[in-house]
């Protein structure tokens, strides 16, 4: 076997200048414990902003990232797992490393014929997708849902989940080169996040109103999907990606009693009661070996290259994620 690695950071900043790739002791296992060989695991911004000490979490240092991840069972202190069963983690588990120890309340055994880098991507975007659509309020077969960054991970999610549920879905994104795509993906309607795509959504949705808008960009972007919804809709905010703050006018609160509130999928996966945690991911993992949900990848990169996959992070004609590939 070779030699445990893990990349680590000693203190916050830029995860090129802080991430550093260490040997480390073989983890061993408590009782209630499963030891795991990592065999892949996404790079997703909730990493990279827990490494510049931005992120909702502060970790103790030196930690090693990894919000979520695929691997296999190597050692069980546990009866609910054995070696050779496959697992993601629904809690954060240090998974940029070769071999990571959690609790088994951490864990959640997946057929063994998924897709390795599908798995590694199921925690974080397939579950907010799901959250958004189910987890609110209940949506019935033909009802609009709007939402800006169509194109982004959790986005591509929505639309895949919502056309399995008979839920139509305007998006909204920034290169209208995007656009064929996600039609092809499933999307009902697709238009550039600008007051003329939003005019454009009015006439396609033929004086329908959306119960539910998702918002990841927040500033002028968020206002126009909630000039979209109905009266006593809800709009989520379950992302920042344009860094804008979300400035609500009076008007659509006190006249057409617009709800606001956000969603953040690691608070849901900490507090949610066992049985639903394990109900929902049996579905998303049924999913994902169905082909119903698939997330582009971009690359992947061993450990040892852990600088080229963040470069690769920035690369503008980037198309999909980027993981680390341990097996």
């Amino acid at each position: 076997m070779n030699e445990p690695i893990c990349l680590s950071f000693f203190h916050t900043g830029v995860p090129a200048e802080v991430l550093e790739l260490h040997s480390m002791p073989m983890p061993v296992p408590g009782e209630g414990e499963v030891l795991v060989r990592m065999l892949a695991a996404p790079v997703n911004p909730a990493d990279l902003n827990t490494i510049e000490g931005t992120y909702g979490i502060k970790l103790e240092l030196p930690a090693t990232p990894g919000v979520e991840g695929f691997g296999e069972v190597l050692e069980s202190r546990t009866s609910a797992f054995v070696p050779g069963d496959r697992v993601i983690f629904l809690k954060r588990a240090a998974t940029w490393a070769s071999h990571t120890v959690v609790s088994a309340d951490a864990l959640f055994k997946v057929p063994a014929a998924i897709d390795p880098l599908q798995a590694a991507m199921l925690k974080v975007n397939p579950a907010t997708a799901w959250q958004l659509l189910r987890g609110v309020e209940p949506l019935e077969t033909g009802d609009w849902i709007v939402q800006n960054l169509g194109n982004s991970a959790v986005g591509r999610c929505v639309i895949q989940l919502a056309k399995q549920l008979g839920i139509r879905t305007v998006s909204f994104v920034r290169n209208p080169s995007q656009i064929p795509e996600l039609l092809t993906l499933g999307a009902d309607a697709v238009f550039v996040d600008d007051e003329d795509g939003m005019l454009a959504a009015k006439e396609v949705m033929s004086g329908a109103k959306a119960r539910l808008a998702f918002n990841a960009v927040g500033g002028d972007s968020a206002l126009r999907l909630m000039k979209l919804l109905a009266e006593g809709g809800t709009h989520i905010t379950y992302g920042a990606m344009g860094r804008k703050p979300l400035t609500i006018p009076n008007g659509p609160l006190i006249f057409r009693d617009i709800r606001v509130r956000g969603l953040w999928v690691t608070r849901w996966a900490d507090k949610a009661p066992a049985e639903e945690l394990h109900t929902v991911y049996q579905e998303l993992a049924r999913l994902v070996c169905e082909g119903v949900i698939v997330q582009p990848v971009d690359s992947t990169y061993p450990l040892a290259e852990f600088m080229a996959a963040l470069e690769r992070i920035s690369a503008p004609d980037r198309s999909g994620k980027v993981l680390f590939r341990m097996g």
